[in-house]
């Protein structure tokens, strides 16, 4: 091996080494976000991982003689999505430097970065089968393969 090709293996594994470890360092910050909202009346406060995952709920004393439950159920539903909504900013932020420059980061974390919108569509719902019409067969225990 030249020295010349020798130095362009050197400069491949250095430029390798560098995106691992930024890679890496990207991991340990999308490990770690969290968020946590506290609902405007200051009754609720919800914490949520990078996935919007509730991983805490904390309720002050005197939330369950100021809401109904419907009500306080809301709040927390309402509380849980705006701390959601923060931790997805985060992780697009966190995502955003080490992406391509065009590369939305909340299209790529919901896995429609490089999708057009009729791949993104749904399938059209077909029928359901008709129904077999049981009134003809002995037993429904005939199709398990079973006598009688």
């Amino acid at each position: 091996m030249t020295s010349d090709h020798r130095a362009q293996v050197e400069e491949l594994l250095a430029d390798y080494r560098r995106s691992r470890d930024q890679l890496a360092s990207v991991q340990r910050d999308l490990a770690g976000i969290s968020a946590t909202v506290t609902s405007p009346d200051g009754l609720v406060t919800a914490t949520v991982n990078r996935s919007g995952a509730l991983t805490g709920l904390q309720f002050a004393d005197n939330a369950y003689r100021a809401y109904r439950p419907a009500q306080l159920a809301e709040v927390v539903l309402r509380t849980t999505e705006a701390a959601a909504a923060k931790a997805a900013e985060d992780t697009y932020r966190t995502l955003a430097p080490v992406l391509p420059a065009d590369t939305d980061p909340a299209a790529l974390v919901h896995g429609t970065a490089d999708l057009t919108p009729d791949e993104i569509a749904p399938p059209p719902r077909r029928p359901p089968p008709e129904d077999d019409d049981f009134a003809l067969r002995d037993s429904w225990m005939d199709d398990l393969g079973r006598t009688r």
